[in-house]
């Protein structure tokens, strides 16, 4: 059975979300929670194994600004009213399952893309708030 297009866009739409999110952590909430945890010595070891880290986290701005422009889009895919096509899988059933899947991927994706913004743009104003 094929998928309808617009099932497959939004499934992209899911997947490019949730790995945009996950890049969110990879460039900027790492490095942070590193530097916290286990100081300088951590983040120079990490910058040297994964050189790609330094580029990636100077464009910080657009990796946030392009993952949380999918996001918006994701989520106002996953929490639209639904369509009028009915489902076929299983009376129904697949497409409840299939829901809740989505709806889970759209909250994890929102929880790392919130983890990530906290560590690149609010982790060091509140401690250089709580040093004073």
């Amino acid at each position: 059975m094929r998928l309808p297009v617009s099932s497959w866009r939004e499934r992209m739409i899911g997947v490019l979300t949730l790995f945009t999110s996950g890049g969110t952590l990879i460039c900027c909430a790492l490095p942070a929670a590193l530097a916290a945890l286990a100081g300088g010595a951590a983040v120079a070891s990490l910058v040297s194994a994964f050189p790609w880290l330094i580029p990636l986290s100077q464009q910080k701005d657009w990796i946030f600004l392009g993952a949380g422009g999918l996001l918006l889009l994701n989520g106002l895919l996953v929490f639209r009213p639904q369509s009028r096509l009915a489902c076929r899988i299983a009376g129904g059933t697949g497409c409840q399952v299939a829901g809740r899947f989505t709806r889970l991927t759209f909250w994890v994706a929102l929880g790392m893309y919130s983890i990530g913004a906290f560590f690149a743009y609010a982790l060091t104003p509140l401690l250089r708030w709580l040093e004073s």
